[in-house]
């Protein structure tokens, strides 16, 4: 590993874990706290190094970057320590596998969709879908995915450029804080998605790339990116605004593609006799019928 990506590494795991230990109280971590004058609000280090069964000096030597050689028992009780959810316990094993040389493993993310998902999607014609990598590239989509993600396909950012990019678009474009009503919501859980996969696949130069656009360009992103904060992307709702059905609530659904490493099929799946199932039907005859296009090659 070059010295560049080793401090890279060490930068991103002392950001983890003291924004992580930062947030907890002595209070919620069950531990009784005598006299006020704390200079912090949340743990302690040696708060954590109690906590976790650990050595002070060898969590400040953890905190500090160098996770190299941290056995799993070790990263469970930190885990436990810090109170980190599922998203959180794998990122810091991504992180730890990453500084262990016998432990790094290449990544490799697949680059084209396959013609049988491409097929899978043409025929799944009542409900929109897509399939996307982990970069927010949006690679293909069936006929009502690409209706209901007009505002993105049809955004100036990509006429000159693609592939289509949600991440892109949120926080780029001005009309994204149209198209998604949470946007707030919106905002933090890309943030959060794309901190988890860098953890997951930390030489990625395309993803490197984004993240120094995204931070250099929009404050927003730079703001929530500091947080550290990382999000399984799995299910849900979006609530999304369209200028041609109005406000829209649909359910989702995230599914990895066990054979093509790094990409993932959403789709919507609203309600039966709901006023969005009703929408996507008025959009479904507005679209008309097609097959579906890689959304690279627009």
């Amino acid at each position: 590993m070059a010295d560049s990506d080793k401090k890279a590494l060490a930068a991103e795991v002392r950001e983890f874990l003291s924004t992580r230990r930062a947030r907890i109280t002595p209070e919620q971590a069950g531990l009784h706290v005598y006299g006020s004058n704390r200079r912090v609000a949340g743990l302690r280090r040696e708060e954590v190094a109690l906590l976790a069964g650990m050595s002070v000096d060898y969590y400040i030597r953890l905190e500090r970057g160098n996770l190299t050689g941290a056995s799993d028992s070790v990263l469970d009780a930190l885990a436990y320590a810090l109170q980190l959810d599922e998203a959180e316990r794998t990122h810091l094993y991504d992180l730890a596998r990453a500084a262990t040389p016998s432990g790094r493993r290449p990544t490799v993310t697949a680059s084209r969709v396959r013609p049988t998902i491409l097929r899978l999607l043409d025929s799944m014609t009542d409900v929109p879908a897509y399939v996307r990598n982990a970069r927010f590239d949006i690679l293909a989509a069936n006929t009502l995915g690409r209706a209901l993600y007009a505002p993105v396909f049809d955004s100036p950012l990509f006429a000159r450029r693609g592939p289509v990019n949600s991440a892109r678009f949120m926080f780029l474009d001005p009309a994204s804080q149209e198209f998604w009503i949470d946007w707030e919501k919106g905002a933090n859980d890309a943030v959060a998605f794309l901190r988890t996969e860098t953890g997951r696949a930390p030489h990625d130069k395309a993803l490197t790339d984004l993240i120094g656009e995204l931070t250099t360009k929009s404050d927003d992103f730079a703001r929530r990116w500091a947080r550290h904060d990382v999000k399984f992307h799995r299910s849900g709702v979006k609530n999304l605004h369209h200028a041609l059905v109005g406000d829209l609530a649909l359910p989702y659904e995230a599914m990895d593609l066990p054979a093509d490493p790094g990409l993932r099929l959403n789709f919507y799946t609203p309600e039966p006799d709901s006023r969005e199932r009703e929408a996507l039907g008025m959009l479904a005859s507005w679209a008309g019928t097609g097959t579906v296009v890689p959304a690279a090659n627009d």
